[in-house]
């Protein structure tokens, strides 16, 4: 295939991924008009449709959807043969993809990965704060963190912190008004801070277990967020009972400003990991990452 086909098969896969030509053309550093005109090329040559154009997005039609499946994998594959090479250099570099929630990006990869970075300048990080299950191979992160508990059988899965146990909290303002809950089923007596999920949408279930029983417990309340630091903040002005893992209540729970309830039906579950594709041919510089994150 002639070489300027390859460079409109990249065009074409940049396009189908970012859903817009003005994002694809600042990923691979060209104009939108020539963006464009190197996919009307390509489906003038290939006499087929590829994408479905509107004036606020482009998505791929069946054929390029069959077309992205076919080949989007072959140039991450290149990509990342490419970086692969910088193990022959003094000193590793190329750019690693993280998606990750903002806790965890806090208080375990920003203080790990930060001297690294300082010991390898070659080497960029790029984190995505995201609270959603994001599909790592589609998005083309190099790996994602999560709670070991949730990460698909088919990913390697590396420990990169200690158990955690959730926790139910509110401010000593709340509990001035109203009696703690002594069993799970009392929240529903109360006001509770809800967690909805980005990804399925849905209203978080709050779960319990103690003595090997396992009780969930759909909560209600004025407030409901995707991301847990707000909902620590109206924890603290006293607007309801937010649970979450305990490390993310720790300094507010160690000062007073908050209380703990329901204690002894949360126990340990496994804590947060960094995953990723078995499958994946990984460059130097990410293999220093998962070195500097694992626990």
């Amino acid at each position: 295939m002639a070489r300027r086909n390859l460079n409109d098969l990249l065009a074409f896969v940049t396009v189908a991924r970012e859903g817009s030509f003005t994002r694809a053309a600042s990923v691979l550093g060209v104009t939108p008009s020539a963006l464009s005109q190197a996919l009307k090329a390509l489906e003038e040559r290939l006499e087929i449709r590829l994408l479905t154009r509107t004036t606020r997005s482009v998505s791929p039609t069946q054929a390029g959807e069959r077309l992205l499946a076919a080949i989007g994998n072959r140039f991450d594959e290149i990509e990342a043969e490419l970086d692969a090479l910088t193990a022959l250099r003094d000193k590793p570099a190329g750019t690693v993809r993280l998606t990750s929630g903002d806790f965890p990006l806090r208080t375990l990869l920003l203080p790990r990965l930060m001297p690294l970075m300082h010991r390898y300048p070659d080497i960029n990080i790029e984190f995505d704060v995201s609270y959603g299950l994001r599909d790592i191979v589609a998005d083309r992160f190099d790996a994602g963190i999560r709670l070991g508990e949730s990460i698909d059988k088919d990913m390697v899965a590396v420990p990169i912190g200690p158990p955690l146990r959730m926790a139910a909290v509110a401010s000593p303002t709340y509990f001035a008004s109203v009696p703690p809950p002594k069993v799970p089923a009392d929240l529903t007596g109360h006001r509770c801070i809800n967690m909805r999920f980005p990804t399925r949408g849905g209203l978080y279930a709050w779960e319990f277990e103690r003595r090997g029983r396992a009780v969930n417990v759909r909560v209600d309340g004025q407030l409901t967020f995707n991301t847990s630091p707000h909902m620590v903040l109206a924890a603290l002005d006293g607007l309801g009972i937010a649970f979450l893992p305990e490390d993310e209540f720790a300094p507010h729970l160690e000062d007073g400003r908050l209380v703990r309830v329901l204690a002894d039906w949360c126990p340990p579950f496994p804590g947060y990991h960094l995953y990723y594709p078995s499958r994946r041919q990984h460059s130097p510089a990410f293999a220093l990452v998962v070195e500097a994150l694992r626990r």
